[in-house]
C-alpha cells in the first residue's frame, strides 16, 4: 500500500515503467528520415509515446492525419491543441500510402487530431486515406483510430466504413465518472459507446471494433471493469489498457502507478467478459503492436498482457 506523500509531489516512476531511449538503431533512423521526408505526422512523436523506440525500431509507425493541431484539449493528451492554422492537405493520403508502402507494412494504423472546424469532421479525409492505402498495399489491413465526429456521426461512419477498414477504433479513454473532467464538455462517454456500437451495426462486412482505456487518472479498479463491461456490452471486440503518463505540469496529475499484477487482473476480467483480445500492461497504447492485437482477435488467441 502506497504511503502518503506531500501534496503536489508526483509519485516516483517505478522500474516497470522505464523504457529505453531511441538509439542509433538503423531501422529507427530510417523510419524517422522517411516520415520527416514525407512531411508526415505520427502519434508516436506528437503524443510522446513511450514505445517509439520499440515501434520505430521494428519499422512500424502510427500515422496522424488532419494536421498537428487538435480542436479539443483533453487533460491527459500531449498533442498540440488550439485553432488549426492550416487547411486539410488533400495530398496527405497519398503520402501516407507511399510511406506505408516504403515501410513494407502489412497492417497500417491511421489516427488523427479532432477537427471540429471541418464540416465532416475529417471523415472524407479518412476515407481518402483508406482508399490510397488499399490501392498502394492491396494485401495490407487498415486500422483507423478515429475522433468522435461530433454532430455528424452517422454520415461520417457511412463515409468511412464504405472504404472497409478492417479495424474501427475509438478510444473511450477513461471511466464514466472522470470522462467529462478529463475530456471536456464536447466528448461524451455514452457517445463513445454509441459510436462503437453503430460502427458495428452499419458495416456490411465483419469489422473489428476496438477501444482503449488509460489508467492512473483517479479511477478505481472496479470502475475500469465497469468500463470494460460497457464496451463489451456495445459489441467491442478488442480493448487496450495502459498506464497514463503526465505529459507536462499543466496536464492532469498521475494519481497512481498501476502495478503489473493489476494489469494482469484487468486482462483476466476482460477475458471473462468475452473480448476477442485484451492487451493490458503498463506501456500498452492503443496502437501498440496493433498487428498482433488484430491477429490475436482474429485467431482466438484471447487476452494478452505486456
Amino acid at each position: 500500500m502506497e504511503t502518503s506523500r506531500p501534496v503536489g509531489e508526483r509519485p516516483r516512476r517505478p522500474e516497470w515503467m522505464k523504457v529505453r531511449a531511441p538509439s542509433a538503431n538503423t531501422k529507427y533512423n530510417d523510419v524517422k528520415k522517411l516520415l520527416h521526408g514525407q512531411r508526415l505526422n505520427t502519434i508516436c512523436e506528437e503524443a510522446h509515446c513511450p514505445n517509439i523506440a520499440d515501434c520505430w525500431g521494428r519499422g512500424t509507425a502510427t500515422f496522424q492525419i488532419l494536421g498537428e493541431t487538435c480542436t479539443r484539449a483533453c487533460r491527459y493528451c500531449y498533442v498540440n491543441s488550439g485553432a488549426p492554422s492550416e487547411p486539410v492537405d488533400p495530398l496527405e493520403p497519398l503520402r501516407v500510402a507511399q510511406a506505408a508502402h516504403q515501410l513494407g507494412l502489412s497492417h497500417v494504423v491511421v489516427t488523427s487530431v479532432d477537427r471540429d472546424d471541418v464540416a465532416d469532421r475529417g471523415a472524407g479525409h479518412y476515407a481518402a486515406t483508406i482508399r490510397a492505402l488499399k490501392a498502394k498495399l492491396p494485401d495490407a489491413t487498415v486500422e483507423v483510430l478515429t475522433p468522435d465526429f461530433l454532430g455528424v456521426e452517422e454520415e461520417a461512419l457511412h463515409t468511412l466504413l464504405a472504404e472497409r477498414p478492417e479495424v474501427f477504433n475509438h478510444n473511450i479513454e477513461t471511466v464514466r465518472r472522470l470522462h467529462r473532467k478529463m475530456r471536456g464538455g464536447k466528448a461524451s462517454y455514452d457517445g463513445a459507446l454509441a459510436l462503437l456500437a453503430r460502427a458495428k451495426e452499419l458495416a456490411d462486412y465483419p469489422v473489428l471494433t476496438k477501444s482503449g482505456i488509460i489508467v492512473g487518472l483517479g479511477e478505481t479498479n472496479d470502475e475500469v471493469v465497469d468500463t470494460l463491461r460497457d464496451l463489451r456490452g456495445h459489441g467491442v471486440d478488442v480493448v487496450t489498457i495502459g498506464q497514463y503518463l503526465q505529459p507536462s505540469a499543466k496536464h492532469a496529475e498521475i494519481d497512481r502507478w498501476v502495478h503489473p499484477d493489476e494489469f494482469a487482473w484487468f486482462r483476466e476480467q476482460g477475458e471473462a467478459l468475452g473480448f476477442g483480445t485484451v492487451f493490458s500492461g503498463p506501456l500498452v497504447r492503443s496502437s501498440f503492436r496493433a498487428d498482433e492485437q488484430r491477429h490475436a482477435a482474429a485467431t482466438g488467441r484471447g487476452a494478452i498482457s505486456y
